[in-house]
């Protein structure tokens, strides 16, 4: 069933996130937060809110489910705290995704077990065990503003100005890109996905603690010199640029690698979308980037497969018949695409596109004979590489990948219901 939007926002209004936290109003107390932590509810097998059904049931009940909340129990099943695994990007775009649904959920649980997880790594001094050499290590900083936030303590924002001071050293590209990561295998490089990794960190830090005026130049500035490398005249983005044209895939003539890696593109889509949405309406390179978003959402329309919404691992080249639909990178694309017409970024007719990528992904969501959420062909982690080195990525399920992305996505699109 197609949704109808509620009245426009006009755009420049804050992102979600930041209107989220803002609207808060009082943090939650610390108290409450250890409350539930000792409440014995955190990684106990809870069952999801819909039990167990036969595939059909399912999807003829797929609008009245909510998954997000069945997605939060079903994980917080699966994995405690201590066993959800390291201080990553992965587990810190779900933990965000998590965030998401507490803020609309009020549950407590869903943001002591965020608390729980941040505070395996940052001890009562604000010490985190982080070099930061990496921009995919800085992702889950947005935690550390999140919980400053809710809790006013102030080990947090000592946690979380150890990226901010690593980026005053941090090595660029001559025009000012941020290298991937501070190490051989990496010098001189752009990878799309960085620009999420940092830029979202970056403007909601500027927003909790006063220092929007470099945090907005800074992250506008990322988003447009990665797009200038990166995009090409058909609206997609290649998935990385060598300045120095050595990487083995590079092309020695642009510097690019060879395909549109369809996550990358996600990873870049949901950056300039929450960036835009952060800059004030006037920032000098606000035409700039809602120039690089169109091209975006002329070539996501585009290549979106007619057939199931979604779109391809590699995303120009879904006729080939080994190619295949992924489901973190179409929920990224949803996402923004509704985003950004909702802020009045894009043409409104792009809601038609998201509403066919929200139904595609649902598709790929369902419930275990456990009674608890499975989401289905997500690619793992993946470097640069050929037609043949994405297409061969694992085809996963409940990567937090495509959980975090998920839940972002729905959120996102749980305005509408």
């Amino acid at each position: 069933m197609m949704r109808t939007r509620g009245p426009h926002r006009a755009p420049d209004t804050p992102s979600r996130a930041s209107r989220r936290i803002s609207r808060r109003g009082p943090r939650l107390l610390t108290a409450l937060l250890a409350a539930a932590l000792t409440a014995g509810g955190i990684g106990a097998a809870t069952a999801p809110a819909t039990a167990a059904q036969p595939r059909a049931a399912q999807r003829s009940d797929i609008q009245a489910t909510d998954w997000s909340v069945a997605m939060t129990k079903s994980t917080m099943a699966r994995f405690a705290p201590s066993s959800i695994g390291g201080w990553s990007y992965p587990v810190g775009l779900y933990l965000f995704g998590q965030y998401q649904v507490y803020q609309r959920t009020h549950d407590p649980k869903l943001l002591s077990y965020i608390k729980s997880y941040v505070d395996r790594f940052v001890d009562g001094s604000g010490k985190i065990g982080q070099s930061f050499n990496n921009l995919d290590s800085m992702q889950a900083g947005r935690l550390l503003v999140i919980l400053h936030h809710e809790t006013g303590q102030d080990r947090y924002r000592i946690a979380a100005k150890k990226i901010r001071d690593r980026l005053n050293t941090y090595p660029r590209t001559a025009d000012g890109g941020f290298w991937h990561a501070d190490n051989s295998s990496r010098a001189h490089q752009l990878w799309a996905d960085g620009v999420y990794m940092v830029n979202p960190f970056l403007v909601e830090y500027g927003k909790e603690f006063g220092d929007s005026a470099y945090a907005n130049d800074e992250a506008a500035k990322q988003l447009a010199v990665y797009g200038s490398h990166l995009q090409v005249s058909n609206g997609l983005l290649k998935h990385a640029y060598d300045e120095s044209r050595t990487a083995s895939w590079a092309d020695k003539s642009t510097g690019l690698a060879p395909e549109h890696w369809c996550r990358a593109i996600g990873w870049y889509s949901m950056a300039i979308v929450g960036v835009l949405d952060a800059i004030p309406a006037g920032h000098p390179r606000r035409a700039e980037l809602l120039t690089y978003l169109r091209n975006l959402a002329g070539g996501l329309e585009r290549y979106q497969d007619p057939k199931t919404g979604r779109w391809f691992q590699v995303v120009d080249k879904g006729a080939k018949s080994d190619n295949w639909t992924e489901t973190s990178c179409s929920s990224m694309f949803t996402y923004a695409l509704d985003r950004a017409v909702q802020q009045g970024y894009i043409d409104p007719h792009y809601e038609a596109v998201a509403q066919r990528g929200y139904q595609g992904v649902l598709a790929k969501i369902s419930l275990g004979t456990d009674g608890r959420t499975n989401l289905t062909d997500i690619s793992i982690g993946t470097n640069v590489g050929d037609y043949a080195y994405y297409i061969a990525r694992t085809r996963a399920t409940n990567d937090f990948h495509g959980l975090g992305a998920f839940l972002i996505m729905n959120e996102q699109l749980e305005e509408d219901r």
